[in-house]
């Protein structure tokens, strides 16, 4: 019987410890996914101490459903992923918008697709000043990171 894994908590780095227990799997395990699967790169600091973010989370769970509950090998694994990542690309356009018509988009993705909006009638919107660089570098690296999340949460074909 599948064990339910605990919800996400809003933080921006969990230690590897923390993140085997939300994914259900061992920090050694992880440790070899990381040479495995070379989506997954933790932040490491001090001591070679690892951080993962929040889309490293869901990419772990991801690998874990695929070897765990699916059956996948490794390589197959590595194979889906990698298939998938390439699908979600040829989904979106240049500037960033969906491929498809609004109606096909999942609705748990609404507002994630509205803030993408308002991101860029914002960018549009207003003249950058030197002194706003800095915030719209933010917002550049805030858009980028929401838009990998969306990639991951997409439904599997």
């Amino acid at each position: 019987m599948e064990k339910k894994l605990p919800a996400i908590p809003a933080k921006r780095y969990f230690t590897i410890g923390e993140v085997g227990e939300l994914c259900g799997v061992k920090p050694h395990v992880l440790r070899y996914w990381e040479q495995e699967f070379t989506q997954l790169r933790p932040m490491k600091r001090r001591g070679n101490r690892r951080y993962y973010q929040h889309h490293e989370v869901l990419m772990i769970r991801r690998i874990r459903e695929l070897l765990y509950d699916q059956g996948f090998t490794i390589s197959g694994a590595r194979n889906k992923l990698q298939e998938l990542v390439q699908t979600e690309r040829e989904r979106f356009r240049p500037g960033g918008y969906p491929a498809m018509d609004a109606t096909e988009l999942d609705t748990d993705l609404d507002e994630l697709v509205g803030f993408d909006g308002a991101y860029q009638s914002f960018r549009t919107e207003r003249t950058p000043s030197l002194n706003d660089s800095g915030s719209l570098s933010l917002l550049d690296d805030l858009r980028r990171e929401l838009v990998e999340i969306r990639e991951l949460l997409l439904p599997q074909v």
